[in-house]
């Protein structure tokens, strides 16, 4: 039976996709970096909201309007503003989740109530990691759709339901930890700040012109993200802001050179994962020296452990995958 025109230019969905990044982005943001322990994995599907439906609602906006990584980077970093400004409201808080670490007299900026450290860690982490690495990795495990949209009109409106939700749900128990609640400038400017960033990121180009040239195997590619990803971790706050400098000469490093590789036409979408490998597995590495909540010491390191071993799982997959794809149908990322 002949499929009728309304049929053949359906597009197809990806339910499986869209629930494994739903689920890929806290496991990266919060687990796999080592601040929650085997104990609070649980606290997986209360997280999943936030992160997830953040992470997800950012890359259906751009593979439904055919966009690249410059508009997810920078909604990325809407979301970070949003998360830690008005959410958490830890950009502004001296004492964030009692932890009497006082992250806000590195690099202080008093004219707005925030330290230069903290609000760089913010931006990259969940940029760079809870949005970036997350979204690389799970479209690495569905190649052939890695630059299509995964749901459809029912699954958006669920999806901004989710998410919304999830905002609500974070911010009261967020204050209820705390006990803390930013001025009505700092939030306001935060507001405005995120409202910004997404108008920057609607006015990213769709995408760049290639160049002819090859790309470096991505194992060379993915070891940098794996270098630059260690080092911006471990740079010390106590350099204040030196230490920030240093931030932003990483983040400098690394976008130039993704700039300048992923223009080549040998960059494929196997380098692009290899990215998100090497993002995830220094994140994993750091995790050994971090306090996680919940549990001891013993418990902590034995989730270390696991959460490392699922993440180079879904990178082996993903390359697999996406070395298959990509070497049968030639597409480029």
């Amino acid at each position: 039976m002949a499929l009728s025109t309304a049929e053949t230019v359906r597009p197809h969905r990806s339910l499986s996709a869209a629930v494994t990044l739903f689920f890929v982005a806290p496991f990266v943001a919060e687990y796999l970096l080592g601040d929650l322990s085997l104990k609070l994995l649980p606290a997986l599907i209360l997280l999943a909201p936030m992160y997830g439906g953040g992470a997800l609602l950012i890359r259906e906006y751009v593979r439904h309007k055919g966009r690249g990584w410059p508009t997810i980077l920078c909604l990325g970093m809407a979301y970070a503003v949003l998360e830690e400004g008005l959410v958490g409201q830890s950009l502004f808080n001296p004492d964030y989740l009692k932890l009497h670490a006082h992250f806000l007299l590195y690099a202080p900026i008093a004219a707005l109530g925030i330290g230069g450290w903290w609000t760089m860690l913010m931006l990259n982490v969940h940029t760079f990691w809870s949005i970036g690495v997350s979204i690389a990795l799970v479209e690495g495990l569905f190649p052939a759709r890695a630059r299509e949209p995964w749901l459809g009109k029912v699954g958006h409106t669920v999806l901004d339901l989710v998410f919304l939700l999830g905002l609500i749900a974070n911010t009261m128990l967020g204050f209820k930890q705390n006990h803390f609640w930013a001025s009505r400038v700092q939030l306001g400017v935060t507001a405005l700040l995120c409202v910004l960033l997404i108008v920057i990121a609607l006015a990213t180009p769709r995408g760049m012109g290639k160049r002819e040239g090859r790309a470096p195997s991505p194992w060379l590619t993915g070891v940098a993200a794996l270098v630059l990803g260690l080092l911006f971790e471990l740079v010390p706050p106590p350099w204040g802001w030196g230490a920030v400098a240093v931030m932003a000469a990483l983040d400098a490093v690394f976008l130039l050179m993704v700039y300048v590789l992923s223009r080549r036409t040998g960059w494929t979408l196997l380098h692009t994962l290899s990215l998100g490998a090497g993002g995830a597995v220094a994140y994993g590495l750091h995790a050994f020296l971090q306090t996680a909540f919940g549990g001891g010491i013993v418990l902590a390191r034995v989730g270390n452990v696991i959460f490392l071993a699922i993440a180079v799982a879904l990178i082996v997959m993903g390359a697999r995958r996406t070395a298959a794809f990509t070497a049968g149908d030639g597409v480029r990322s």
